[in-house]
């Protein structure tokens, strides 16, 4: 029945096969406690399945999210991915912290007492019989069988154990968090824009330390571990004008960024801190970015006509789209120019500071952009750019760039 199930065609046919299946379920012989566990049992394989195919929890959340029809499968998917973790963790390879750190924030647990109540309590949580509740069920089966197979990640380097390393990387990113948050929740944008500055800054020379500490451990010139990924979601809308801002950063913090429009994230390959010096600075800039755009957009004039009644509203909605696209665009073109000049300052600096040395930071750091280059090929051997649309409104393109040009990046 759940072969029936997964390999219907889509439609109608797709639809008879779920009503019927449900039916069976409801009034299956062998019980609906049964029934309950074979459930449990098929939805961890469904997601044991999506990890083999590549997918790692976040990313199947938000492609299920974006791709299935009302919340319940999503709900569900989640509750297979608390099943499968729960399974033998012993005997799987780790999978690192952020992987942990993605079910937690999905609220992956089981919630559950036994598979064989699951139906039962997840019946009771949604207030549904028992042939919707199956109908769920199956709904977010097909779901998972479905979800195609994507690159998988390389797996995290390790990283050495040394407690001063530790302590010093804790403190530079305590410092980079505290500088982005005043940059949050700053109204100026003088001053957002210095403090974004100052916490690239401080993430390229993190960087810099990294690097020379990986070279000393290993063999002159290379790194001492390869390159790692991580994705990141790309949410709408304006996608396109997102994923350049993050390409933008993650440039700075010598990454490369991959992005897949139709799953809806961004693979960004690079070393382990600038892997995460690329998120913690994309995350804020761009909800420092969106902030200043809704003000501007909604300080648009009105002309005459828009005060007139629905066709003005429909060309007033037109014209702040065309204008939020455009100052996306513009501000992450032009923060690609002012991150690198932060990054350029603190290799200089880093230069200047420890003469001693100077002559191997350069080597080191051509070794891991090609390191990056190498791994970001293998991953994603075919690739093609993207033609930005909708880069229409020159207030917004004028407006866009202004926002990202008014700090200075010296002691101001």
């Amino acid at each position: 029945m759940l072969g029936r199930v997964r390999y219907a065609a889509d439609g109608a046919a797709a639809e008879d096969a779920v009503e019927a299946g449900a039916s069976m379920l409801a009034a299956a012989e062998a019980g609906w406690e049964a029934v309950s566990a074979a459930v449990v049992a098929a939805a961890a394989n469904g997601v044991a399945q999506c990890w083999t195919g590549g997918w790692h929890p976040a990313d199947l959340e938000r492609y299920l999210r974006r791709e299935a029809s009302g919340t319940a499968p999503v709900a569900l998917a989640v509750d297979a991915m608390a099943a499968e973790a729960a399974r033998a963790p012993t005997a799987r390879t780790p999978r690192g912290a952020r992987w942990t750190e993605q079910l937690r924030q999905l609220g992956a647990d089981v919630w559950w007492e036994s598979d064989r109540g699951y139906l039962d309590a997840l019946a009771g949580r949604r207030r549904t019989s028992r042939f919707e509740t199956a109908y769920e069920v199956l709904t977010a089966l097909r779901a998972l069988a479905r979800v195609p197979r994507i690159t998988p990640l390389p797996s995290p380097a390790a990283t050495p154990p040394a407690k001063a390393r530790g302590a010093a990387a804790s403190r530079a990113l305590g410092r980079v968090r505290g500088l982005l948050a005043k940059a949050e929740a700053t109204n100026f944008a003088e001053e957002a824009e210095a403090l974004s500055a100052k916490a690239q800054e401080l993430m390229a020379r993190h960087s810099i330390d990294e690097a020379l500490l990986d070279s000393a451990a290993g063999s002159p010139g290379a790194p001492a571990g390869g390159p790692s990924a991580v994705r990141i979601g790309i949410e709408g809308p304006y996608e396109q004008a997102k994923a350049l801002l993050l390409d933008a950063v993650a440039t700075a913090n010598r990454c490369q960024a991959v992005w897949a429009a139709e799953l809806g994230f961004s693979t960004l390959v690079g070393f382990e801190p600038d892997l995460e010096a690329a998120e913690l600075l994309y995350t804020s800039l761009l909800l420092q970015a969106t902030a200043t755009m809704h003000r501007a957009a909604n300080a648009l004039p009105r002309t005459h006509k828009e005060q007139g009644g629905a066709p003005g509203a429909r060309g007033r909605s037109r014209r702040t789209r065309d204008f939020r696209q455009t100052f996306l665009v513009a501000y992450a073109d032009r923060i690609r120019g002012r991150l690198t000049e932060a990054a350029a300052a603190a290799t200089a600096a880093a230069t200047a500071d420890s003469p001693d040395t100077a002559p191997a930071l350069l080597p080191v750091l051509a070794a891991r952009e090609l390191a990056v280059e190498e791994t970001t090929g293998a991953l994603f051997p075919d690739t093609a750019p993207v033609r930005l649309r909708g880069i229409h409104d020159v207030d917004g393109w004028h407006q866009g760039r202004a926002a990202a040009d008014r700090a200075r990046l010296g002691d101001g």
